[in-house]
């Protein structure tokens, strides 16, 4: 198995099918796909299951209990076959190659950990605007943000398990991938960003009010104190420590058109 897309699903019935259906039209055919239904409410659920019971290379699993996407990906790496893991989220679409261009990428630079790219944002209806990450982000770059747009990466097996997956702790509820960059660059792994669009990226003023809260603010700080620390970051750098806190003191309204003005 070449490769393997992990995917953490809450409440996702409406855009489920969708998504899936992107991962069954890519030009790679050497993929299986691994999906953890995280105790929805609605009939997530029973989506995913009616894929994996007509396609043998899709598998549903899910938490006993509410455990929140950094245990749903841990989760699904406990199952994974192939020697490439690709993320996807549930409200997101992969465009048609974005596997096959990832595999052969990884194939070509054996000494990358990951390989990253584009997205098309979108809101559910049409396209707003393609946005990109450098194409080789060095962990300065974690000051301002993530190198790697999370559901873009397909990183190495290898490289998941010696980082031992997601964190799962109250600080990282959201902003898993964040704290997972710090450790990534703290022990030397480097990647890439492919400068073309993998997938279009759902973006929308109600998915920011879902990162408003006070608890998931000092999360993210705590994550990059602990990271800036673990990565030997330069001392003029510390200030953007308190990056989430501000972005929190602002209307989330406004942090959405700025997020929006971004080229």
């Amino acid at each position: 198995m070449k490769v393997s897309v992990i995917m953490g699903a809450f409440n996702a019935a409406s855009t489920l099918s969708a998504s899936i259906d992107s991962v069954l039209q890519q030009t790679c055919k050497d993929w299986e796909l691994i999906i953890c239904d995280d105790c929805s409410t609605d009939n997530t659920f029973d989506v995913a299951k009616s894929y994996a019971e007509k396609y043998p290379n899709i598998r549903v699993i899910r938490n006993e209990k509410n455990s929140r996407l950094a245990y749903s990906l841990n989760h699904c790496l406990k199952y994974v076959q192939g020697e490439y893991i690709a993320r996807m989220d549930t409200d997101d679409l992969c465009l048609p190659d974005r596997l096959e261009k990832q595999v052969a990428f990884l194939d070509a630079h054996p000494d990358l950990a990951v390989v990253g790219g584009g997205v098309m944002l979108f809101d559910g209806e049409k396209v707003k605007k393609t946005i990109f990450n450098p194409e080789k982000p060095r962990k300065e770059y974690l000051a301002k943000g993530v190198p790697f747009f999370h559901p873009t990466i397909m990183m190495r097996k290898s490289v998941y398990d010696a980082l031992n997956g997601y964190i799962v702790s109250d600080r990282t509820k959201r902003g898993q991938d964040y704290d997972m960059w710090f450790r990534f660059y703290a022990k030397g792994f480097r990647g890439y960003n492919l400068q073309e669009p993998v997938l279009r990226y759902h973006d929308s003023l109600s998915d920011y009010s879902k990162k408003s809260s006070w608890n998931m603010t000092w999360g993210a700080t705590k994550t990059m104190w602990l990271g800036f620390n673990a990565c030997k970051m330069p001392l003029f750098l510390y200030p953007w420590i308190l990056k989430p806190i501000v972005s929190w003191l602002l209307p989330k309204k406004l942090i959405y058109m700025i997020h929006n003005k971004k080229t």
